[in-house]
């Protein structure tokens, strides 16, 4: 039976006053304008108290926090942050405190190891690929690979290994190395390795058990710092699968001995919002805990010097 045309009846809607409902944005909330020659500070707290503005605060409020209380800021590093140019940013960090322990993938320390070495990292691969170069840069399959294996047969991580060996070579980059400048301050450096997808695999120098045994030690490495977290901070920036895996397994192994991880913030920086970060780091490590989980959306390049500025002005 098809229905008629017929306009609904409009005459009882119910209305209520504006001023009497609950709304997600307020002025008072608002940005407000600065004038030319403003400090830092003046800017950033002229940001909005809303949404990515508002979480930037509250992330750089909780790694200040964190610090003034011993709560421990855990760094996890991606490829693409260290080639973006931000290390200098968070080796400042690490001078003035705010990083207690770094976690990288295996991209990570690979291209923080180009750079000590050469001030250059990140080659073309659309014009490497076709003619087999790709991956083939002599030092760095041939150094990796032997930092690792050394380190392995002293009982090292492989980012522990990794850091010592540049810092006894004093690379003419060095100052620019998260590696080194972690082996400097006393910060530990884990590597958390998938075989098969970093460039030194494919050399003939790389050892399977070396390179396992040195990455296995930096997963125990690492969950024995995860478990320190009660109060503090972990950030995940740049790493879509391999770190945010690995923190989601330290934590389950943090809380089955008996870490309860109460009042962690976890953060998560990336230029797009994907599933695992989204769930392995914001959303699962602190549900139904008194943590917080903030998932900050833009370019490392920007955020991560915004966040470090912003960490500084609150000291």
């Amino acid at each position: 039976m098809p229905f008629p045309y017929e306009e609904f009846d409009l005459s009882g809607v119910r209305t209520y006053p504006l001023a009497s409902r609950a709304s997600k944005a307020n002025a008072a909330d608002f940005a407000t304008p600065v004038d030319r020659g403003a400090s830092f500070k003046q800017w950033f707290d002229s940001l909005p108290a809303i949404l990515g503005a508002e979480d930037l605060r509250r992330a750089a409020k909780a790694i200040v926090e964190a610090k003034r209380r011993d709560g421990g800021v855990i760094w996890g590093v991606g490829a693409h942050v260290i080639k973006t140019g931000v290390s200098p940013v968070l080796i400042d960090l690490m001078r003035r405190g705010y990083v207690s322990a770094l976690a990288m993938n295996g991209a990570g320390i690979i291209h923080d190891f180009e750079i000590a070495l050469c001030g250059a990292t990140s080659e073309d691969v659309d014009e490497s690929l076709g003619p087999g170069r790709f991956g083939m840069a002599e030092e760095t399959g041939t150094l990796l690979n032997e930092a690792i294996r050394t380190g392995a047969g002293r009982g090292e991580g492989l980012g522990q290994s990794v850091a010592a060996f540049l810092t006894s070579k004093n690379p003419p980059h060095a100052d620019t190395s998260l590696a080194v400048a972690a082996h400097r301050h006393g910060i530990p450096l884990t590597v958390h390795v998938a075989i098969g997808t970093d460039i030194i695999h494919m050399h003939p120098a790389a050892s399977g058990a070396a390179i396992g045994d040195a990455s296995l030690r930096d997963f125990r490495y690492f969950t024995s710092a995860v478990a320190r977290l009660r109060g503090g901070v972990y950030l995940n920036c740049g790493s879509a699968v391999v770190l945010p895996e690995v923190f989601l397994k330290a934590v389950a192994l943090a809380r089955n001995q008996g870490a309860a991880l109460d009042g962690l913030t976890t953060v998560n920086i990336d230029f797009l919002r994907m599933y695992r970060p989204q769930t392995n780091v914001v959303t699962r490590p602190v549900a139904g805990t008194s943590g917080t989980g903030i998932s900050l959306v833009g370019h490392h390049e920007v955020l991560i010097p915004l966040l470090a500025a912003a960490i500084i002005e609150g000291e």
